[in-house]
């Protein structure tokens, strides 16, 4: 089960949340401990700054002065991830999981399993995640990854199955708005006209998104 971990972010003077502090102080020897805290809080100002590469870099070295802090573990995965050194990402957020029991970045290990061209493991992720479970959040993104490969596959009936959209609300979340637009791509590919067409008036009105041009794209091509 999904346990709900607090999402770090840096608070003022650029310092991490006591939480987190304390996180590295009960897994890290006392020697290594401030050095951990400052490679950490930079990394996370990079990360926040898109700048992946040096957040990369700088969580490298806080993992190896504190390699038992989750927090540390997962910045490194995502960081990783962005900078595409998947079987890196894959095994750092593994790790994460396993330490934490946390299943929110379970549909990034199927990205890079994906990427790596490993699709029985992205099947037997998939499959863990249903069984684990997940915050709604995790669900969609995790929809949203293996939607988008078994459509890759050609195999949309089993892509509508998992992306399909219940009741289309005013104000979804962006992971959501997310799975819609995997829903409305398999919805035409597989001549669901009128429910791509449907899907894709629901985006629309929950607000502009920077990827709706090219999804209303891809819908005209197959809907006339």
């Amino acid at each position: 089960m999904d346990k709900k971990r607090r999402r770090i972010h840096v608070g003022a003077g650029g310092r991490l949340p006591r939480w987190v502090t304390d996180e590295i102080n009960l897994s890290t020897p006392k020697p290594r401990r401030q050095a951990a805290i400052r490679e950490l809080e930079l990394g996370l100002r990079q990360f926040a700054d898109d700048r992946f590469d040096a957040a990369y870099r700088t969580l490298t070295k806080a993992k190896k002065l504190a390699p038992q802090a989750p927090t540390i573990r997962e910045l490194l995965g995502l960081a990783a991830y962005n900078t595409e050194r998947w079987q890196e990402a894959l095994r750092e957020l593994r790790t994460y999981r396993r330490m934490t029991g946390d299943t929110t970045h379970m549909a990034v290990e199927m990205d890079c399993l994906r990427a790596m061209g490993r699709e029985a493991d992205v099947e037997k992720t998939w499959n863990l995640f249903r069984e684990l479970g997940g915050s709604r959040e995790a669900d969609d993104e995790a929809r949203v990854v293996y939607g988008s490969y078994l459509a890759d596959k050609g195999r949309l009936a089993e892509a509508w199955a998992v992306v399909k959209p219940g009741r289309l609300v005013a104000h979804p979340p962006e992971s959501t708005l997310r799975r819609w637009a995997v829903a409305a791509r398999v919805a035409a590919e597989s001549g669901r006209g009128d429910a791509a067409r449907r899907i894709l008036d629901a985006i629309r009105t929950a607000g502009d998104q920077p990827w709706l041009a090219d999804l209303e794209a891809l819908v005209d091509r197959y809907v006339s």
